[in-house]
């Protein structure tokens, strides 16, 4: 895992990213939660959806929103993650420019994040949506939307009732030609504490299912 520093329309973007050994091994980026309620890459869920991918076989990487850790900005409402977020896409696939598939991931606010930059971005093959914050921000723009994912929630989610994930998940799923996965797992609160590693367990067997491959990680 290295740190990474990059440029963008704020100034520097920091993150940490892992590349793996195969030119053409698939890619992903991962984005964190609200940074006005303490959100960052280094946030437990964010590191777990991380390290998956890297175990999977991926080269990963996750970063630090405008004004966050050592990214220049300010917390911008959104507009400016999106932005962010589009930036470091750009450099993971620079990096990567023979990379056989492209996923995205969030948590919470970076699930609303990631699934904005799903819809402009045609190269993405897929996404994982954790706790994705739907009583509070607009996910209407998903229409259609356009890859298959996996959507996530703790079944006893104490900050985003698990209704409205439900009620979205149930629109999407109505879709035709795009499969939606929605999983409450049970007992788990809003940050998964001590369910870590069943979100774990759920999310890479839903990536193998999708790459129907093994594990291409490297010692």
């Amino acid at each position: 895992m290295a740190e990474v520093i990059f440029n963008g329309a704020a100034g520097r973007i920091e993150g940490r990213y892992h590349q793996n050994s195969h030119e053409d091994a698939p890619i992903a980026l991962v984005l964190h939660p609200n940074p006005q309620f303490g959100g960052t890459m280094n946030n437990k869920v964010v590191y777990a959806l991380y390290r998956t991918f890297v175990d999977l076989g991926f080269s990963t990487l996750r970063i630090n929103f405008r004004g966050v850790g050592r990214s220049e900005g300010t917390f911008d409402n959104g507009e400016g993650e999106l932005n962010d977020a589009a930036t470091a896409l750009d450099w993971l696939q620079t990096v990567n420019p023979t990379a056989s598939k492209c996923f995205i991931a969030g948590f919470s606010f970076g699930a609303w994040i990631a699934m904005q930059l799903l819809m402009r971005r045609p190269e993405l093959d897929g996404f994982i949506s954790v706790a994705p914050p739907a009583d509070r921000y607009d996910f209407s723009f998903l229409a259609p939307c356009p890859v298959p994912g996996l959507i996530l929630q703790g079944a006893k989610d104490d900050i985003v009732p698990f209704g409205y994930v439900a009620k979205m998940a149930d629109k999407l799923q109505q879709q035709r030609g795009i499969r939606i996965d929605y999983t409450q797992i049970p007992d788990a609160d809003h940050f998964f504490t001590g369910k870590l590693p069943e979100l774990c367990q759920l999310i890479e067997g839903y990536v193998k299912q999708r790459l129907s491959v093994r594990s291409l990680a490297q010692a």
